[in-house]
C-alpha cells in the first residue's frame, strides 16, 4: 500500500534529486574552468619568479665579488639551486608554438649558473679582470632573462586569448541555462503538486459522502474508494463497521429467543450434572474394597495378588491426597516402587527397574506426584511399543545446592522439536494412563513449587533414549528449612 507519507516522500525526493543533479553540473564546469584558470596564472607567476631569482643571483654574486665571505657563497649557491628547480617547473609549460622559445628560455638559465660559477672561481684565483668580466657577461644574461620572460607571457597570453573569450561567453550561456531550468522545475513542481493534491483529495470528498450517507442510516451502500493508501485502508474499515452495524441490527432481533433458549440449556446442564454426580464411583469406597480383597486374597493362600492390591491400593490412597501439598521425597520413592510393582505384574520381565538412591537425600520436600507421572510415560512410550521391553534407571544424587534426580530410559526418545514443547510448557493436554497427570502438568507444578524454570529439564535422542533431570533445590525461596517428616 502506498502511503500518503510515502508520497509526500517521493515527491520531495524527486525535486531534490532534480536541484542536486543541476548544482552538481554547475559547480562541476565552474570548478572546471576555474582549475583551468588557476593553471594559466600559475605558469604566468612561475616565469615572474624565473626572472626575480636570476635578479637574486646577480645581487649574492656581486656581495660575494665584493666580500668573498663563506655565508656570501652559501646564499649565491642557494639562488643558483632555486633557479635551477625554477627552471624544471617552466620546462612543464612546453608546447607546440613555445618549444623555440622556451628552449632558449631555459638555455639563458644555464649560462646564467654557469657564467656565474666562472665569476665565483676567477674570484678565488684573484683573477680581477676575469671575474669583474664574467659578473658584466652575468648581469647582462639576467636583463635577458627578463626580457624573454615578457616574451613568454605575451605568447601565453596570445594562445589563451580564445580560452578566455570562451570563459565569457560559457559564463553568460550557464546563467541562461539556470534561467531555463529554473523555470522548468517551478513548472515541473506545480504539476507534481497538483497530481498530488488530485491523488488526496478526491479519496476524501468520495469517504466524506460516504460518512453522510451512513449518518442518514443506509447502511446497505458499499463504501469504495480508488485510492491505496491510508485513506482506502480508513475506508474498509467504514465498510466494515457498517457491516457490522447491520450484523448487531440483526442479531438485536434474536437476542430475547436466544436468551430463552440459553435458560432452557442451563436448566438441561444442571439436570445433567447431577445425574452424572450420582453415578460416580466414591474413591474412597473403592480403596476399602481393595484393601478388603487384599485381605482376603491374603487369608486364602495368594500372597502375590494380596501384595499387588496393596500396591494399588497405596497408590490410590496417596492420590486422594492434596496435590497442593507438598511431600517428602521419601514418599514419593515408596510410591514409586508400588507402581513399579504394579507394572512388574503386568510386564514381567519385560521391564527392568534399577534404583540409586542416596539415602540422605530423602527429606527433601518436592511436590506430591511428581515422580510416578515420568515413570509411567517412561513406561509408556519407552516399555510398552517394544516387544523385548526395555530398562529404566532412577538415580537419586547429592550436590552442593540441590538434590539431582535422573530418570533414564533406553526408548526409541524424542525429536528436539517435541522436547522444547515439552521444556516450553506447551499448553497442549497430555496426560497419563494412571493418575492421569502428565509431563507438561509436573513442569508447572515444579515452577510453580520453586519459583524458577531451572528444575526441569530434558535430554533425548532419537533410537538412544530419553534422560529427565530434576535438579530440587534444597531451600525453597522464601522459605526457611522445614520440620524433618517422620518416616513410616
Amino acid at each position: 500500500m502506498n502511503s500518503i507519507q510515502k508520497k509526500i516522500l517521493v515527491l520531495v525526493i524527486a525535486v531534490l534529486f532534480i536541484m542536486v543533479a543541476i548544482w552538481i553540473s554547475l559547480t562541476y564546469y565552474n570548478q572546471k574552468m576555474q582549475n583551468q584558470y588557476n593553471d594559466i596564472l600559475e605558469r604566468y607567476l612561475i616565469m615572474n619568479e624565473v626572472t626575480s631569482e636570476s635578479q637574486q643571483i646577480v645581487a649574492a654574486l656581486n656581495n660575494y665579488l665584493i666580500e668573498p665571505s663563506e655565508s656570501n657563497l652559501k646564499e649565491l649557491n642557494l639562488n643558483k639551486n632555486q633557479i635551477l628547480r625554477t627552471k624544471e617547473e617552466v620546462s612543464k609549460f612546453r608546447n607546440i608554438d613555445n618549444d623555440y622559445a622556451l628552449t632558449n628560455y631555459e638555455n639563458l638559465i644555464d649560462s646564467l649558473v654557469e657564467i656565474t660559477t666562472q665569476s665565483v672561481l676567477a674570484r678565488t684565483g684573484q683573477q680581477t679582470e676575469d671575474y669583474l668580466s664574467s659578473f658584466s657577461e652575468a648581469s647582462r644574461i639576467s636583463k635577458y632573462i627578463s626580457e624573454m620572460t615578457l616574451t613568454l607571457i605575451d605568447m601565453e597570453l596570445k594562445t589563451y586569448d580564445r580560452f578566455y573569450r570562451s570563459i565569457i561567453d560559457s559564463s553568460g550561456e550557464l546563467r541562461m541555462l539556470g534561467i531555463w531550468l529554473l523555470l522548468l522545475i517551478t513548472l515541473l513542481v506545480l504539476l507534481l503538486t497538483h497530481w498530488f493534491a488530485k491523488r488526496i483529495t478526491r479519496p476524501v470528498n468520495q469517504l466524506t459522502q460516504a460518512a453522510h450517507e451512513l449518518s442518514l442510516g443506509r447502511f446497505d451502500l458499499k463504501i469504495e474508494v480508488d485510492s491505496n493508501d491510508e485513506i482506502s485502508f480508513l475506508a474498509k474499515m467504514f465498510d466494515k463497521m457498517r457491516i457490522n452495524i447491520n450484523t448487531y441490527l440483526s442479531e438485536i432481533k434474536q437476542k430475547a429467543q436466544l436468551e430463552h433458549e440459553l435458560q432452557e440449556s442451563k436448566l438441561l446442564l444442571q439436570e445433567s450434572q447431577l445425574r452424572s454426580l450420582q453415578s460416580q464411583i466414591n474413591p474412597h469406597f473403592l480403596y476399602n474394597t481393595l484393601d478388603i480383597l487384599s485381605k482376603k486374597a491374603y487369608l486364602e493362600g495368594s500372597e502375590e495378588t494380596s501384595d499387588l492390591l496393596v500396591s494399588v491400593a497405596g497408590l490410590l490412597r496417596y492420590n486422594l491426597n492434596n496435590l497442593e501439598n507438598s511431600a517428602p521425597l521419601f514418599e514419593e520413592v515408596q510410591v514409586l516402587k508400588q507402581y513399579i510393582d504394579i507394572q512388574h505384574a503386568r510386564f514381567t520381565d519385560r521391564l527392568h527397574f534399577h534404583m540409586e538412591v542416596d539415602e540422605s537425600c530423602l527429606d527433601i520436600k518436592i511436590p506430591r506426584l511428581t515422580l510416578q507421572p515420568i515413570v509411567e510415560n517412561a513406561v509408556i512410550y519407552a516399555i510398552e511399543p517394544d516387544e523385548n521391553g526395555g530398562s529404566i534407571y532412577f538415580r537419586v544424587k547429592n550436590d552442593v545446592d540441590y538434590v539431582r534426580i535422573e530418570i533414564e530410559d533406553n526408548g526409541p526418545g524424542m525429536t528436539e522439536e517435541k522436547v522444547k514443547q515439552i521444556l516450553h510448557v506447551n499448553t497442549k493436554k497430555a496426560g497419563g494412563h494412571f493418575t492421569g497427570i502428565g509431563i507438561n502438568n509436573v513442569v508447572k507444578r515444579l515452577s510453580l513449587f520453586y519459583s524458577c524454570n531451572d528444575v526441569f529439564d530434558m535430554e533425548s535422542k532419537l533410537g538412544i533414549g530419553t534422560k529427565v533431570i530434576l535438579k530440587i533445590p534444597k531451600t525453597r525461596r522464601g522459605e526457611g528449612d522445614e520440620a524433618t517428616p517422620n518416616r513410616r
